[in-house]
């Protein structure tokens, strides 16, 4: 409004009004990607695909943060105030999230108790993201729908009142904001369609990542600008007015000639004396599609699904005019004549390219509720289903496609075309090197085993020679151990002891106020062979404490660790890791540690593994196997037992 305001006052002067034109969204992107990038660059971008990573178990660092919060609300405010063809679906996911999260933690450290459950917290967050759709659409019942499709492999159905309870009331205080602004006479659908019938700021902060967004802006904007390119492809129009003729159920044009409408403003936008609808409709389809496709790689808090919506309602509206063009007078069919509604396709074509791109069904329930009518659902259905099946074919979703490029942690679908892999079996794909303690194990090879290696669980077994699985200890409890080991407490104690065999009892004053883990007998005071002998007896100290065997009596253990045996299958092991939400399990064999598999190799397997020439190659055990011939499985587990009882 900004914008239209400031060219609109410059009706004499038309290089001021590129100028105000063009000024108003560079300013707002810049100062949304520098805020950004500088307060909190885990902003950037939609949040569903972070949500999705989140919400199968895996914790993402810094993204659920008062600080994200407030640079996700203020660079989404400015990235839709510039009027760049960015969406506020996923960010609304993202900000209703945080909420939930801040929440939580607010909770937990007032009550404590049940809001400390990690349980807890993934409720609430599932349902932050049936609020954010909900809000964004004034659409509860697609918005619940949507977030679970889009967020989850497999749903809690506990989870569904909660996210019903929460998405009304959000939808409801939406459109109730819209009636106090006195917007709106009453609480009603958000693209209201009467549809009569239907057929068919630091200094360190790199210049390029201002300079990216900027010339992008700059590049769209001067292309929208009305005097110019914009005016053949209506480009003075924002989304939401785009979208509400777009929507509309009247004719444009009659057999290519452009025909007197109007509807509020918005009429001089869509006709041109020299173009007539349809270039307008195609220019606005092609040239919106791959300006959004660019302006959503810009690094500021954006989403992309209302551009994909409104692109699909563009082609869809160009269908329906091309239908009224070679039926001006309707479709005659079992005596009677059925008009040619354009708004109609457009709503088809929104749903259907929306739910294509986010591999979702729900996109239909979003357009009944966004339109306030249920009289187009049978064909609304078929488009949606039918473009979901094309392009589930084709590539992934979206967020799919983003989980990727942002390498977060993901399991991907196992295809029900790839027979091939239902006879991989766990043993093909696992690591076999495991990184393990004993029981017998000291401090010295737990030292060692934390500096070379960085995994946050380690397995526990019994001995070397039995390797059974007693459980697993997570790294930071092994560090307690080796730290309590090696306390400044128990260093002090020792400095003590020895000061009184000695018989220097008198400096142990000045030989313990500065001692620490690092240097526990260094004092200024102290002449240098004290020192010297005290650094010397420290350091025997140390070298005996390391050689003492580990005490778990004081560590937490998980007795009963995910497990897994050689032959299940993969299929199998996908379900598991999908279901519960895992990122590694153990391997054993009759109680024996043999292996561990993790989300990196389940994906290797999946996807399949790709040599230096590009050919996928199998496992090395798979290939004795075959789904037409089960001999060679028995053959092979035959094989496998006799190795065991060789090894025993």
């Amino acid at each position: 409004a900004a914008q239209k305001w400031m060219y609109g006052g410059l009706d004499s002067n038309l290089l001021l009004q590129y100028i105000a034109w063009i000024s108003y969204p560079v300013v707002l992107i810049t100062f949304s990607a520098g805020f950004t990038q500088i307060l909190a660059p885990q902003a950037v971008g939609s949040g569903i695909p972070e949500m999705k990573t989140i919400l199968r178990g895996v914790v993402l660092k810094e993204y659920l943060t008062f600080k994200t919060f407030v640079a996700k609300v203020i660079g989404l405010t400015c990235a839709l105030g510039s009027g760049m063809p960015l969406g506020k679906e996923g960010p609304f996911v993202h900000v209703a999230s945080l909420c939930a999260a801040l929440l939580s933690k607010f909770m937990a450290a007032v009550f404590g108790g049940i809001y400390m459950n990690e349980l807890r917290n993934t409720e609430m967050l599932s349902a932050a993201c049936a609020v954010g759709v909900g809000c964004c659409f004034a659409a509860p019942i697609g918005g619940v729908l949507f977030s679970i499709e889009v967020t989850s492999t497999f749903f809690a159905v506990r989870n569904y009142w909660r996210g019903f309870f929460a998405a009304t009331f959000s939808a409801f205080i939406f459109r109730v904001l819209a009636v106090w602004n006195q917007e709106e006479e009453t609480i009603t659908a958000l693209f209201k369609t009467r549809f009569l019938c239907f057929s068919g700021l630091a200094p360190s902060l790199p210049v390029r990542r201002l300079v990216y967004p900027a010339l992008v802006t700059l590049l769209i904007s001067t292309l929208t600008f009305p005097p110019g390119f914009g005016q053949f492809m209506a480009g003075q129009l924002t989304q939401h007015e785009s979208l509400v003729a777009l929507f509309d159920n009247r004719t444009w044009c009659r057999q290519g000639v452009a025909e007197e409408f109007d509807y509020i403003s918005h009429h001089h936008a869509w006709k041109h004396p020299q173009v007539n609808v349809f270039i307008t409709l195609i220019l606005f389809t092609v040239m919106k599609f791959w300006m959004s496709a660019v302006a959503t790689t810009m690094p500021v808090p954006c989403g992309a699904f209302m551009p994909v919506f409104l692109i699909g309602a563009a082609f869809g509206r160009l269908v329906g005019e091309i239908m009224a063009a070679m039926f001006p007078d309707g479709i005659h069919a079992a005596g009677g004549v059925y008009p040619i509604v354009p708004g109609g396709y457009a709503v088809v074509g929104a749903a259907a390219l929306s739910g294509a791109v986010t591999h979702t069904v729900s996109t239909a329930v979003i357009v009944f509720e966004l339109t306030g009518q249920i009289s187009h659902i049978l064909p609304v259905m078929i488009a949606v289903i039918l473009a979901n099946a094309v392009a589930q074919a084709l590539q992934p979703s979206l967020y799919d496609s983003i989980i990727r490029i942002k390498k977060l942690p993901y399991l991907p679908e196992l295809g029900m075309g790839h027979h091939e892999k239902y006879n991989i079996r766990v043993e093909d794909i696992m690591v076999r090197d495991v990184r393990y303690i004993t029981l017998n194990s000291s401090y010295r090879d737990l030292q060692e085993m934390l500096m070379t290696g960085q995994l946050k669980t380690l397995a526990l077994v019994e001995s070397r020679d039995s390797m059974i699985l007693l459980g697993s200890i997570e790294r930071l409890q092994l560090q307690s151990l080796l730290s309590l080991q090696l306390s400044r407490q128990r260093r002090l104690e020792y400095l003590r002891q020895l000061a009184q065999d000695n018989g220097t009892h008198d400096h142990l004053p000045s030989l313990t106020s500065d001692s620490t883990p690092s240097s526990p007998c260094t004092h200024t005071h102290l002449n240098s062979s004290t020192n010297s002998s005290a650094r010397q007896a420290i350091t025997e100290w140390e070298e005996q404490q390391l050689d003492e065997p580990v005490d778990f009596k004081n560590c937490k253990i998980d007795p009963a660790p995910f497990q897994l045996v050689e032959q299940t299958s993969l299929h199998k092991t996908h379900t598991i890791f999908s279901l519960l939400g895992l990122d590694h399990a153990y391997v054993t064999s009759m109680g024996r540690l043999v292996g561990v598999v993790s989300l990196k190799e389940l994906r290797k397997a999946i996807e399949g593994s790709v040599t230096v020439t590009g050919v996928k190659v199998r496992p090395p055990l798979a290939s004795f196997r075959d789904s037409g011939n089960t001999t060679n499985v028995s053959e092979v587990t035959e094989l496998h037992k006799l190795c065991i009882q060789c090894q025993v």
